[in-house]
């Protein structure tokens, strides 16, 4: 399974292929779009200019294009947007198509209707079918076969069985497809699909608002229970951020499951990053790739549990799994 990163910055394009990263992706949104639209019609559904979450120029895009080539390690140009104007999807093929000049092949897309539009306007570019899609069932991801799509990226709220299943009751024309699913950072308890809220230098995330789910039968006594109460560790230990503020998985981990997405087919590892301190996504990739080492030299997933935990989470972990024990 490769590893792919989210980058922010292109300075850490370079740092992050020598911590162990495969592949990347990135959001880019030009001034353009940004002046006209501002943020309530987004291009990738993060139009966050204050901190590194975007690539800020189209300078910059340049610049990538030419360390992806030295490198040879593919960025993927994320269009997260569950929707656009009509307007708009002339502009965005526009964009591709000028992404694709520069060296960028491979694009990550949520509307059905830009994968579509792309499709009929001949661009032959990879697509890689967004977790914002949500995606459910078997018969959504043999609809999707149809725009022949080279990866599809699992939504968060996807458990590892039902990966399996749609994997492998898949066509048999579909045995070069990739799948990719979330392993660390950004767990959230909205299914990407189904969030409208704006990610932007003017609003409050509403992912970030503290919050806790409980019964809503009326006259029961029950506790509620925080969302990230769910464990695949036997052990209750939580560990706290070392002197740095540096906790693998602080905000989401399936490195426990690891074993399991190996087994269900997954190809790819989704390592959120967007925005995060560079030195935190350093020890993310760092941490990623010794435990995907660790699978590899484990004869069992208990086994592989056992000597992840001793060596990545010798003093806990925080007990904020992406799948559980399911």
């Amino acid at each position: 399974m490769k590893i792919v990163a989210g980058l922010g910055f292109i300075d850490d394009y370079e740092r992050f292929i020598q911590a162990g990263a495969d592949e990347f992706f990135a959001g880019y949104v030009p001034y353009a779009w940004s002046r006209t639209y501002g943020t309530v019609i987004p291009l990738n559904r993060r139009e966050v200019f204050t901190t590194h979450v975007q690539l800020g120029a189209f300078s910059e895009l340049e610049i990538l294009a030419k360390m992806m080539k030295h490198y040879g390690k593919p960025v993927h140009l994320t269009l997260n947007s569950l929707y656009y104007l009509p307007e708009q999807y002339a502009q965005i093929t526009d964009l591709i198509r000028r992404c694709m000049n520069l060296g960028f092949h491979s694009f990550i897309m949520a509307d059905p209707a830009l994968i579509l539009y792309v499709r009929e306007n001949g661009l032959n570019c990879e697509i890689h079918i967004s977790g914002e899609v949500g995606e459910e069932n078997r018969p959504m991801l043999r609809m999707m076969q149809k725009w022949t799509p080279k990866r599809i990226i699992f939504h968060r709220k996807v458990p590892v069985a039902d990966m399996k299943t749609m994997i492998r009751q898949l066509p048999s024309d579909s045995v070069d497809m990739e799948y990719e699913a979330f392993v660390l950072n950004e767990l959230c308890q909205f299914n990407g699909a189904y969030c409208h809220s704006l990610h932007c230098d003017e609003l409050g995330h509403i992912c970030r608002i503290p919050y806790e789910l409980g019964t809503l039968e009326r006259g029961m006594d029950t506790a509620k229970v925080p969302f990230s109460d769910h464990q695949m560790l036997e052990s209750t230990e939580i560990s706290e951020p070392d002197e740095d503020g540096y906790l693998c998985g602080a905000s989401g981990c399936g490195l426990c499951a690891l074993w399991r997405l190996r087994d269900a087919g997954i190809t790819h590892l989704k390592l959120v990053g967007r925005g995060n301190y560079s030195d935190f996504m350093e020890r993310d990739i760092q941490n990623l790739r010794q435990a995907l080492a660790i699978l590899e030299d484990s004869g069992t997933e208990e086994k592989f549990i056992r000597r992840m935990r001793q060596q990545i989470f010798p003093q806990g972990c925080a007990n904020q799994c992406y799948y559980g024990s399911e």
